[in-house]
């Protein structure tokens, strides 16, 4: 008995097809991975009260490896301004952009939310494999809903949700703590090295939260001088 070969024939549409979801599967850039990063410090330095403003002074590590960009949002509710952004192994200011949320995510943040803005870095090397490239960012909102005098005392209030895990406050000069809402360790501001004069009457409000939730911060300060 002889048995024929039968081929069946593949439309060129199919074919096309084919071809074209195979030149797409092989030419589909990756998707970015999500940003990491660890180790972050926040330190507040409260301005003159009738500014509503407040210095932040913001160090983070950028652990995502291969990274060349790292996306620090802009609090929704705060105008940023004087924006800079610095490499602690160098000293050497880097470049940076404030860009939209759309932007980020085209930029390389895939969870970039759309409604906030963001300060796109560039990093000054790629993250190593492993490896961590540290930042520091120094910016200063203007939030009347969080830095404010409160009327029937004339105390001022800093009350803000703090997601950071570390964290400081810093009063305005001759001002003194009469109120905090989370366990706080209160010292004043160190000594200037250089005279071993102290650099100001601030106090600072150091705290670590121990929680899986951000923190809703409410500190009260009077002047005292």
């Amino acid at each position: 008995m002889t048995f024929t070969r039968r081929t069946v024939p593949i439309s060129a549409a199919l074919l096309v097809g084919f071809l074209s979801a195979s030149a797409v599967a092989q030419t589909a850039a990756p998707h970015p991975p999500r940003q990491t990063q660890s180790d972050d410090y926040t330190r507040y330095e409260l301005l003159d009260p009738s500014s509503a403003s407040f210095r932040i002074l913001y160090e983070v590590t950028a652990t995502t490896p291969g990274a060349r960009s790292f996306w620090n949002p802009i609090r929704k509710g705060s105008i940023a301004s004087d924006e800079s952004v610095t490499d602690p192994a160098s000293g050497r200011p880097l470049k940076f952009a404030e860009v939209s949320g759309a932007e980020a995510r085209a930029g390389g943040l895939p969870d970039a939310d759309l409604d906030t803005r963001y300060l796109q870095i560039e990093l000054p090397r790629p993250v190593p494999a492993q490896g961590e490239v540290r930042l520091l960012i120094d910016k200063t909102y203007k939030d009347a809903k969080s830095y404010f005098v409160e009327p029937e005392t004339g105390f001022i209030v800093f009350s803000r949700s703090l997601g950071i895990k570390r964290n400081a406050v810093v009063l305005p000069v001759g001002y003194d703590v009469v109120f905090c809402s989370y366990p706080s360790q209160v010292i004043p501001e160190p000594a200037s090295m250089a005279t071993g004069e102290p650099r100001s009457a601030r106090l600072v409000l150091s705290f670590f939260n121990i929680g899986p939730d951000a923190v809703s911060y409410l500190v009260k300060a009077r002047r005292t001088k």
